[in-house]
């Protein structure tokens, strides 16, 4: 029981480092996107690894295990994601002020118009994976081995939110602020679902993947590309 115990308190401890270090780097530091995205990918991967070599019970490789049967459904959740958040921009986004998005993220980590597409690419596929496997992989599914289940929800959707809220903190005015960090607790909840439905984090991504193609999206027009 004890060990169990320290197991999980190994777990939450390594996610809340992972999530203040990547804090420091985004709201203090703020190096170029590509430093940024470098430590991150770093920290999230190593991270999770080292509690792997701590305990020998620990495998990361079922995550990746492969369902059929679970695609389609993950594409139309995906789908449906895509379609509600592009939907709810061009209903809504003419009510707030979206021009500080573009404007900070050329100041503070060199995001153009230039390089955005490279970005909107990198985010969709890769930086979208990295998040499942740390926050869905690691600080739930590996979490909830180890406590109980209500508190690998809500540790692993809050730290999801909050973790984002260093990124994005001066882009918005409060409420639209509030209503995001709302939005990402309640993605979380949803993606910890996916991935425990199916015992992998394949799922979760695909429907991730949507909702950041939805986002660039927005950022594509944002920037007059589109």
């Amino acid at each position: 029981m004890r060990h169990v115990k320290n197991n999980a308190l190994f777990i939450i401890s390594l996610v809340f480092i992972g999530c203040l270090i990547m804090a420091w780097v985004d709201a203090i530091w703020v190096p170029n996107y590509a430093i940024k995205s470098g430590i991150k990918l770093g920290l999230f991967l190593i991270l999770p690894l080292v509690y792997a070599r701590m305990d020998k019970n620990t495998s990361f490789t079922r995550l990746f295990s492969y369902r059929k049967d679970s695609l389609l459904f993950s594409i139309l959740i995906g789908v449906g994601v895509y379609i509600f958040i592009v939907g709810a921009y061009f209903i809504f986004g003419s009510f707030f002020d979206l021009t500080s998005i573009t404007t900070s993220l050329e100041a503070s980590v060199g995001v153009s118009a230039t390089n955005f597409l490279f970005v909107a690419i990198y985010i969709s596929f890769i930086n979208s994976l990295v998040e499942e496997f740390f926050f869905r992989g690691f600080a739930f599914l590996s979490l909830k081995k180890v406590t109980n289940r209500p508190f690998a929800y809500l540790f692993s959707a809050g730290l999801f939110a909050i973790y984002h809220v260093f990124m994005v903190i001066n882009w918005f005015n409060f409420g639209l602020f509030l209503l995001l960090l709302i939005s990402l607790f309640i993605a979380g909840i949803l993606f910890n679902w996916l991935n425990e439905r199916n015992e992998n984090i394949y799922t979760s991504w695909f429907v991730h993947m949507a909702g950041n193609f939805a986002i660039n999206t927005i950022g594509l027009i944002l920037f007059d590309i589109i």
